[in-house]
């Protein structure tokens, strides 16, 4: 009976050992699954419902609710001042319209025009980009050939499926997880903190810079077709995952935070970004 009793034991320890393994497993071929070519450096989050928002949170939060969203592509990495460089020389500190890319006199930026060549200061090459307005970010993103993401694919990016507070679990933020606790316009090299990974890979999504997303600031339940996903309309956008000196409230992934028109159309040191993809690009 004692034998039987031993077995019984050993095969339900060892169920749930291979239940972990392979849980483990599946985040870690989701993190794997990266694009090509030019989508090189970004991460495929697969097709399926997510929770969006929470009960517990501030108004902006509420209520907690299922979106569905098809597969994705988005940036492991923020955009960094070297790779935003290239676009600044590819295209110059303002658009068609006059809309301001690059505040090139401000003094937080750290890319400068040397004889009609902008260079980044050395040693700001990997630290994340700053210093754009959001159309800026909008103008990059298709010029690489992708896109801003929603707020709602930039909130299923840091949290997955099982609603967790943060990028890496529902555990507070600590130094070895997100850089945070300094200045506004402090910031890490980008990738700095691969235990604050959310549960796809995604890199810095609390903490660092504040990142813009494409959506417009609009009240739960999140329902992409009621024109909050407007490129067009001259509105407050939404902001993601916090920065260096959010406090633990700012830095969960479901906090929102509203960047009205006068501050959108400059930008500031605290905003950068990263891009998202289309599926049907990939092909």
């Amino acid at each position: 009976m004692n034998d039987i009793r031993k077995r019984r034991s050993f095969v339900v320890l060892a169920a749930a050992a291979a239940a972990v393994f392979f849980a483990s497993a599946g985040v870690a071929a989701a993190a794997t699954a990266m694009g090509k070519g030019k989508f090189v450096g970004m991460l495929r989050i697969p097709a399926g419902p997510f929770t969006m928002g929470r009960n517990g949170g501030p108004p902006d939060e509420r209520p907690g609710h299922t979106v569905r969203l098809p597969v994705y592509y988005i940036d492991k990495n923020l955009v960094t001042w070297a790779q935003y460089a290239e676009f600044i020389q590819a295209k110059g500190p303002s658009g068609p319209k006059n809309e301001m890319y690059l505040d090139e006199y401000d003094s937080d930026t750290r890319i400068m025009n040397i004889k009609g060549k902008w260079i980044v200061q050395k040693g700001f090459e990997k630290f994340p980009a700053g210093e754009m307005a959001w159309q800026g970010a909008v103008a990059y993103c298709k010029w690489r050939g992708k896109r801003l993401p929603s707020e709602a694919e930039w909130e299923k990016a840091a949290r997955g499926t099982d609603a967790r507070l943060y990028p890496w679990g529902n555990q507070k933020p600590t130094k070895d997880r997100a850089f945070f606790g300094s200045f506004r316009n402090d910031a890490a090299p980008v990738g700095r903190f691969p235990k604050g990974a959310s549960p796809y890979g995604v890199l810095d999504m609390a903490g660092q810079v504040w990142e813009w997303t494409r959506s417009l600031y609009r009240p739960y339940p999140y329902k992409p077709k009621d024109g909050r996903e407007s490129l067009k309309v001259h509105d407050a956008r939404v902001a993601r995952g916090g920065n260096t000196s959010s406090d633990n409230q700012g830095l969960t992934s479901t906090s929102r935070v509203p960047v009205y028109p006068g501050r959108l159309d400059s930008g500031h040191r605290y905003f950068g970004f990263r891009c998202a993809s289309d599926m049907q690009l990939l092909m």
